[in-house]
């Protein structure tokens, strides 16, 4: 029976004193067949089912050694601290890295890394870490509005061959590429998008926010990304949408970096790109929702917020990645799939993993992460989130200078 199926001890004890009322008036053969399906619904062995029919009374005997806690204050705070610090991801996430990231705020004053208290962190287990963080867990549902009506086709996209990055891509530099739209209830004049690439092998990200879909807006925000990048694109994989899609990007593209390829989903096939889709929700939506941005001064708060989360993401946020996928068919005909996912590994841990990145620049990024506290720096995160919403939207009056937010410096 699967797990989640299966009787709690109190509703198997309920459900056995239930039939016990029958058990005693039944005879020899219904008891007989009343037994097979008690075994059958409880999972308990015969013998023991028939001790629990012949008793007078039905009940949970109460334990004579009462289990104390294995864990103690100390891990709850360090817990909480650590759960923090990395903004409340799921345990399959955090439980790897407990005792590394608790060594790490040690280092910048967060929490006092005692020798049991790392100990205790590297032998707590998945399930106790999980009803630990249950108490701090946040999940907001948010749901992306879909597009309405065929689009026209675009003819730039004629040369573009339509494919899907393979999920188990182990060289970096293959892009998924998406535009998330900040337009609130009211999708008229121009207003701010949020340019996201995501590596699909290191789960690397990339952001920056442009005020209007112009072309010199979509230009400088990809410069902005290839100057920050600490390794090489090699491919591109956007939507069939025509700001990606027009002469003067594939112009850019092919004049700004030789070699790289441009490839595009199939339309209608969000899932053709799923990793970025993803990150659309985790990275954008969940922290600034449906609300319609369309000021200068909200584009540059937004990409300083963006500048942070580069930081927090890729050094300090782990990920998890699909190891392996099986088919299985059963007698029946049936089928499904089995997924085996690897450790969780910061992006900045998967690309030390790989050669796509220089040593320079791998001592470079490996300083700057020992350097930054990551408790701090989710908070400066959540301060300019409440600074960016605490501006006011566009006036009818006024009319916006997009060419304000351009060039997009690039950040020390």
């Amino acid at each position: 029976m699967p797990n989640e199926e299966q009787m709690t001890i109190d509703e198997r004890y309920k459900y056995l004193r239930i039939k016990q009322k029958r058990y005693v008036k039944a005879s020899r053969t219904e008891r007989s067949r009343m037994l097979d399906e008690m075994q059958q619904v409880t999972g308990l062995d015969r013998k023991t089912l028939i001790r629990h029919m012949h008793r007078k009374k039905i009940v949970r005997r109460p334990r004579r050694n009462q289990r104390g806690k294995a864990y103690g204050a100390a891990v709850d705070d360090a817990l909480r601290v650590i759960a923090e610090s990395h903004d409340y991801i799921c345990a399959e996430r955090l439980k790897p890295n407990l005792v590394l990231m608790a060594q790490h705020l040690a280092s910048h004053g967060e929490l006092e890394a005692t020798l049991p208290l790392l100990q205790q962190l590297g032998h707590i287990s998945l399930s106790t870490v999980r009803r630990r963080l249950k108490q701090f867990a946040y999940l907001a549902d948010w749901q992306l509005p879909r597009r309405k009506g065929p689009k026209p086709p675009n003819p730039v996209t004629r040369n573009i061959p339509m494919e899907r990055i393979r999920w188990d891509e182990p060289e970096p530099g293959h892009f998924e590429v998406d535009l998330v739209h900040h337009s609130g209830s009211t999708p008229g004049g121009d207003y701010v998008h949020t340019l996201q690439m995501t590596d699909v092998a290191t789960g690397w990200c990339e952001q920056a926010a442009v005020l209007g879909r112009s072309q010199r807006a979509m230009e400088e925000a990809f410069r902005h990304i290839l100057a920050r990048l600490p390794f090489p694109v090699r491919e591109v994989h956007p939507d069939n949408g025509s700001e990606f899609f027009n002469w003067h990007l594939v112009r850019f593209w092919q004049e700004a970096a030789q070699g790289i390829k441009l490839s595009r989903s199939r339309p209608f096939h969000k899932n053709d790109n799923r990793f970025v889709e993803q990150k659309n929700f985790t990275q954008v939506r969940a922290f600034l929702g449906h609300e319609r941005l369309d000021t200068v001064a909200q584009t540059l708060l937004l990409n300083q917020l963006y500048d942070r989360m580069w930081l927090y993401y890729n050094l300090f946020q782990p990920v998890i990645r699909l190891a392996e996928k099986k088919v299985t068919t059963a007698p029946d005909g049936t089928w499904r799939v089995q997924r085996r996912f690897d450790q969780p590994c910061t992006p900045f841990q998967r690309l030390c993993a790989t050669s796509a990145i220089s040593a320079p620049k791998r001592e470079e990024l490996e300083q700057l992460r020992l350097r930054t506290n990551p408790r701090r720096l989710r908070a400066e995160i959540y301060e300019l989130l409440q600074e960016l919403f605490s501006l006011p939207n566009a006036s009818p009056a006024v009319i916006e200078n997009v060419l304000e937010t351009l060039p997009i410096p690039v950040p020390a």
